[in-house]
C-alpha cells in the first residue's frame, strides 16, 4: 500500500529533499508551503510527478491557515508527518541587542506551528499506518549545549523539544509515535555551503531512521544518525 506523507516547510532545502526522496521511494507526498505560487522547483516537481506530489499552501504559525489544510486534505490518513518548517530568527539574538517581535514570531512559527499542525491533524495520523510525527529541530536546542548566543533560535528549538516530548506522552494511546530530529550541519540557506552534509545525504540518513521507529522510541532526541542527543 501507498504510504502518505506530510511535509511543511516543502519548498526549498529540507523540506524539497524529503519531498523527492520519498516520491522517488513511491509515496503520496501532501507537500505544504507557505507560499506555493513562488515556490517553482516544488511546482515544476509536483507537475511531474504524475499526482505523486500535490502542493498545499500552509503557515504553520496561522490557525486558520492550518485549519484550511486540514479541510483540504479531508479524512486522508497520514502515515508520516515530517514538521519542517521553520526559521532561524534574524540577526538580533544576542544579549543586548534582542528583537521581541521577531522573537515571538519565531516560536510561533518553530515551537507552537508543529503543535498546531498535529493537534489539527491528529484524526488523519489515528488512521494512518505507520503514526510516525516528526519535528525537525536542531542540536542548538540542546539545554547542555547552550553556548549564551543565538536566544532566539535555541530557545524556540528547545521549546519545540519540550513540546515534543510533552506529545510523545499525550499521544501514546493513539498509537502515534513523536520524535524530535536533528539533521545535522547540512549545506541549506541556514546551514551555508561550508556544512559538511548535503540535503541528500542528511535526507536519506533521517529516513532511513524514520522507516525503523517503534512506539519505544517515542519522546527521544535524536541526531539525523539515530543517535541520542542530550536534552
Amino acid at each position: 500500500m501507498t504510504t502518505t506523507v506530510l511535509i511543511t516547510g516543502a519548498n526549498r532545502g529540507l523540506g524539497l529533499e524529503f519531498t523527492h526522496q520519498y516520491a522517488a521511494e513511491g509515496a503520496r507526498v501532501l507537500a505544504c508551503a507557505r507560499h506555493p505560487g513562488e515556490a517553482k522547483a516544488l511546482l515544476d516537481f509536483a507537475a511531474a510527478s504524475k499526482g505523486k506530489v500535490t502542493v498545499h499552501p500552509l503557515d504553520v504559525a496561522s490557525d486558520a491557515s492550518v485549519a484550511h489544510l486540514a479541510s483540504d486534505i479531508g479524512a486522508e490518513p497520514i502515515d508520516i508527518l515530517i514538521n519542517n518548517a521553520g526559521v532561524y530568527g534574524g540577526d538580533h539574538q544576542r544579549l543586548g541587542d534582542i528583537d521581541y517581535e521577531t522573537w515571538i514570531r519565531t516560536m510561533s512559527v518553530n515551537a507552537l506551528g508543529p503543535v498546531r499542525v498535529i493537534e489539527t491533524l491528529r484524526g488523519n495520523l489515528v488512521k494512518g499506518r505507520d503514526k510516525k510525527v516528526i519535528a525537525i529541530t536542531s542540536a542548538m536546542g540542546s539545554n547542555t549545549r547552550h553556548d549564551g548566543a543565538a536566544l532566539i533560535y535555541r530557545s524556540s528549538k528547545a521549546a519545540l523539544n519540550n513540546a515534543m516530548r510533552g506529545l510523545s506522552i499525550a499521544l501514546k494511546a493513539d498509537g502515534i509515535i513523536v520524535v524530535p530530529m536533528h539533521p545535522g550541519w547540512v549545506q541549506t540557506d541556514m546551514g551555508g555551503a561550508s556544512a559538511p552534509l548535503t540535503p541528500k545525504q542528511s535526507i536519506a540518513e533521517m529516513r532511513r531512521v524514520i522507516s525503523g521507529l517503534s512506539p519505544s522510541d517515542s519522546g527521544r532526541y535524536l541526531n539525523y544518525d539515530g543517535t541520542e542527543i542530550d536534552w
